[in-house]
C-alpha cells in the first residue's frame, strides 16, 4: 500500500519556493517561512503571485512531484510535471474504451451509482445528526431527495446509453442542491444557498465548493497520472480541449465524501463566517487569504482521517482513495476487473 503523502499549498503572494538539498523551502521577503523534504511531498501547488526557481522545478519533475499554478481564487493556470511515464498499453486500452459505446456506458453507469449514493448518504447523515432539530418542511424536503437519489440510483444500474446516465446524473444534481441549504445549520445571512453557480460563484457557499472541487480535481488528476491513465480522455465527461475528463469523472463520486462534507462542516462549525468573504465588482465571490488557509487545513485533515476501503477491505486514509480508485479505474479497462467499483461512502 502506498504511503500517504502531502500537498504543499502556498499561499501568501510573493512567496519564493527554491531547493535547498532534498527539501523545498518556502522564503517570503527573504525570510524562511518553512522547508519540506521532497520525498514526503505529492504535490505542490501555488495561489496567485508564487515564485518557483526552475532548480525546484527541475527536482520536482524527477521526483515525481507536480507543481500546480492557480489563481488567487483557485482557478487552474498551469502545471509544471516531468516526462509521462504511464503504460502505453494501459492509455491506448483506455482510448479504445473511450470510443467503444457499450464499454463506456458500463463505466459511467457505476460512476453515476456511486456519486448518487454518496449524496444519499450526505442527507442521510443529516438527518441522523439534526433530523429531530429540524423544521417540519426541511425534514420533508430531506426525505423526499433520499428517496429520489435512491431512485435515480436504481436507473443508473440498468443498461442505459451514456447519454440517458448524464440525464439521470443532472437531474439527480438538481435535486440535491435544492436541498443542499436544509443541510446548513449555520443562520449567518451570508450562507444561504438558493442554486449552484460555478463561473463565477455568487455567494460564499458556492465559492467553498468550487474551491474544494479545484482541490479535489488537482489530487484525481495526479493520482490517474500516477497510475499510467491520461486524465484528459473521460467517459461521463465529453472531450474538450484543455479539460481534464476522465480527473473530473473520477471526482463526480468523491465530491461528496472530500468536498461537500468539508464545505459543511466548516460552516457548520462556525469555522467561516461571511466576513471570510469579498464580492467583486463583477458579482463573484471570493475568499479571502485567510479564509482559503482554514479550508486548506480542513482539507487536509479529511485527508488524513482513517478509513476501510469497503471494495479492497483494506485500511487506508481519505487522501489515498483517489489513488485506490485510479488503480481500480486501470484494472477495468485492462480487464482485470468486471465492473467498475465506486468507492461507496458509509
Amino acid at each position: 500500500m502506498r504511503r500517504h503523502l502531502n500537498t504543499l499549498y502556498v499561499t501568501t503572494e510573493g512567496a519564493w519556493l527554491h531547493k535547498d538539498g532534498e527539501n523545498v523551502v518556502v522564503k517570503v521577503d527573504g525570510a524562511e517561512q518553512g522547508r519540506v523534504p521532497v520525498h514526503l511531498l505529492g504535490g505542490i501547488v501555488c495561489f496567485g503571485a508564487i515564485g518557483v526557481t526552475p532548480v525546484l522545478m527541475g527536482h520536482c519533475a524527477k521526483n515525481g512531484v507536480c507543481i500546480s499554478m492557480m489563481s488567487r481564487t483557485g482557478r487552474f493556470l498551469a502545471r509544471i510535471e516531468g516526462p509521462v511515464s504511464g503504460n502505453v498499453l494501459l492509455r491506448r486500452d483506455q482510448y479504445r474504451a473511450a470510443d467503444d459505446p457499450a464499454e463506456t456506458a458500463a463505466i459511467v453507469s457505476h460512476m453515476v451509482t456511486g456519486k448518487l449514493l454518496n449524496q444519499r448518504t450526505v442527507v442521510r447523515r443529516a438527518l441522523r445528526d439534526h433530523g429531530g432539530n429540524m423544521p417540519a418542511e426541511a425534514n420533508s424536503r430531506l426525505k423526499s431527495c433520499e428517496r429520489r437519489l435512491t431512485d435515480a440510483a436504481r436507473r443508473s444500474r440498468q443498461q442505459l446509453a451514456t447519454d440517458r446516465l448524464r440525464g439521470i446524473e443532472g437531474e439527480a444534481a438538481q435535486v440535491y442542491y435544492k436541498i443542499f441549504h436544509d443541510l446548513v445549520r449555520n443562520e449567518e445571512s451570508a450562507f444561504i444557498f438558493t442554486r449552484r453557480s460555478r463561473r463565477p460563484p455568487l455567494d460564499p457557499v458556492n465559492t467553498l465548493l468550487s474551491f474544494l472541487y479545484t482541490l479535489l480535481v488537482h489530487d484525481c488528476r495526479s493520482a490517474l497520472e500516477t497510475v499510467g491513465l491520461d486524465p484528459s480522455v473521460g467517459f461521463l465527461h465529453r472531450d474538450r480541449p484543455g479539460r481534464p475528463s476522465l480527473a473530473l469523472d473520477l471526482m463526480e463520486e468523491l465530491r461528496p465524501v472530500l468536498a461537500d462534507r468539508v464545505a459543511l462542516s466548516l460552516i457548520n462549525r462556525r469555522q467561516l463566517s461571511g466576513r471570510d468573504f469579498n464580492t467583486a465588482v463583477s458579482g463573484a465571490v471570493v475568499m479571502r487569504e485567510s479564509a482559503r488557509k482554514k479550508v486548506l487545513m480542513a482539507y487536509q485533515d479529511r485527508k488524513k482521517d482513517q478509513i476501510v476501503h469497503p471494495f479492497l477491505r483494506e485500511k487506508t486514509t481519505f487522501g489515498l482513495v483517489p489513488l485506490l480508485q485510479a488503480r481500480l479505474m486501470a484494472q477495468r479497462i485492462r480487464g482485470d476487473l468486471d465492473g467498475y467499483p465506486p468507492y461507496l461512502w458509509r
